[in-house]
């Protein structure tokens, strides 16, 4: 079988729905569902450190009966003077079954992707973060029983998090409502994208600049930090242009009573979101984080098990 990755939500765009169902499953069936990946070794090359994204590949991998392999990137011989991308790839894939890439650059993450035999898979890039998406919406369908007729609101800066959910929500048939400072609007190409998704699955990409319409009726609100890792924007300036998308009680108070609360991790507490709603009763932003695990599970499963 060809080799598949996922660099991008859209890379595995027939497979999504089946993929949220197998974390489900995975979950649901923790300690009991075997090894199937006994033998297979996953290499993780970092080039951001991460909390979530290396504990969860690496305990999904040896979960699922496999070995994980972490590289820093600052250790490896490959970049402008030494090894160049596409023989590193070319290398890593005769010696592991998959490699997990955490990138400053898509462009990197792209070209990785064409010159590896075996699959990668983004563990983020500057364009989306295709493994969070997944585990969001793992999380949706365990919280509000489905994604027809339901409304997430993404609240803050339009970066990779919100270009990776508006193909995710697209993809699932859920409207999802961008509210962004015009000129931190997600990708256009990506919106463009989705929106056309959307329009195939009966839902909805809506575009807001003003948080307190956006939120009327929404059933999820969801936000990430103003200031990615890598962005050079200074924190005042941050703070400054997108104080009004903050998620407290007064935006939560306009959306449904039934509304849940989520963010990718980790939280500036007190900037983008306040300490009373991520620890109030309606965050599932820590049962968000563990479903990275069964996210990661089923998208190894999927793409390595017959490497």
């Amino acid at each position: 079988m060809a080799k598949r990755d996922l660099i991008s939500v859209s890379d595995m765009e027939d497979e999504w729905p089946s993929l949220v169902d197998l974390a489900i499953k995975l979950k649901a069936e923790r300690g009991n569902h075997g090894d199937p990946l006994k033998g297979k070794t996953l290499a993780m090359i970092f080039e951001k450190p991460s909390t979530r994204t290396r504990i969860s590949f690496d305990v999904a991998i040896t979960e699922l009966g496999g070995h994980a392999l972490y590289i820093d990137e600052s250790k490896m011989q490959m970049g402008v003077h030494s090894e160049t991308v596409e023989d590193t790839a070319r290398v890593m894939s005769r010696f592991v079954h998959g490699i997990m890439y955490r990138a400053f650059d898509y462009k990197m993450m792209d070209k990785f992707g064409e010159f590896a035999t075996v699959p990668v898979i983004s563990g983020l890039d500057n364009l989306e973060h295709p493994c969070q998406a997944l585990a969001d919406m793992v999380t949706i369908k365990e919280k509000l029983g489905g994604f027809r007729g339901k409304r997430l609101v993404y609240l803050g800066d339009g970066n990779n998090v919100a270009n990776s959910l508006l193909y995710a929500c697209a993809i699932m048939g859920m409207d999802i409502v961008i509210c962004c400072p015009a000129v931190r609007m997600p990708n256009a190409e990506i919106m463009w994208k989705a929106s056309n998704i959307a329009q195939k699955n009966g839902s909805k990409v809506i575009v807001s600049h003003e948080p307190k319409d956006a939120c009327i009726d929404a059933d999820v609100l969801y936000t990430d930090t103003w200031v990615s890792m890598g962005d050079s924007t200074p924190v005042e300036e941050a703070i400054k242009l997108f104080q009004e998308y903050q998620i407290n009680d007064d935006l939560l108070k306009i959306a449904k009573p039934t509304c849940i609360v989520m963010h990718c991790l980790p939280a500036h507490r007190g900037q983008e979101i306040t300490p009373e709603v991520i620890d109030g009763p309606q965050s599932v932003i820590f049962d968000q984080a563990e479903n990275r695990l069964h996210a990661q599970k089923a998208v190894l499963y999927t793409l390595m098990k017959d490497q």
